[in-house]
């Protein structure tokens, strides 16, 4: 039994040191005003695209356009988010759950801010090579 145990320390000691932990990369800070309110819109039309077409479509409609509506609102705006979510999230992160708010942060961080964002911008990207050197 001890050797047992003693083969399977080994081969686990042996996986271990083979597999390394990558860092999770945080959320991004926007600093700029323009890149919070860019991403508090887009936080906002992901959460409440929705309820707001749906209510729009009972209030021109009926009940039945406006339940069918909100069903296919709901489809279109959970495709749009899964689209933007693997657009900018990175790919070992994926597996994570992310609100509303930390998606639309990613996507204007990555995608409508690469300047103004000192984590994305071509200065810190030059430097953290440096160090990598």
């Amino acid at each position: 039994m001890t050797q047992v145990y003693q083969v399977f320390l080994f081969r686990y000691n042996e996986v271990m040191k083979k597999e390394t932990l990558e860092l999770i990369e945080p959320t991004p800070i926007l600093h700029s005003k323009k890149c919070k309110i860019t991403a508090f819109s887009i936080k906002t039309l992901l959460q409440f695209a929705t309820p707001i077409v749906a209510l729009i479509a009972w209030y021109l409609y009926d009940y039945f356009i406006a339940g069918a509506t909100l069903l296919i609102t709901f489809i279109v705006v959970g495709i749009i988010r899964a689209k933007i979510r693997n657009a900018v999230i990175p790919l070992h992160q994926r597996e994570y759950q992310y609100d509303d708010a930390s998606i639309a942060a990613w996507y204007t961080a990555k995608e409508l801010c690469i300047d103004t964002n000192p984590i994305t911008s071509n200065e810190s990207l030059l430097h953290n090579a440096e160090q990598k050197d």
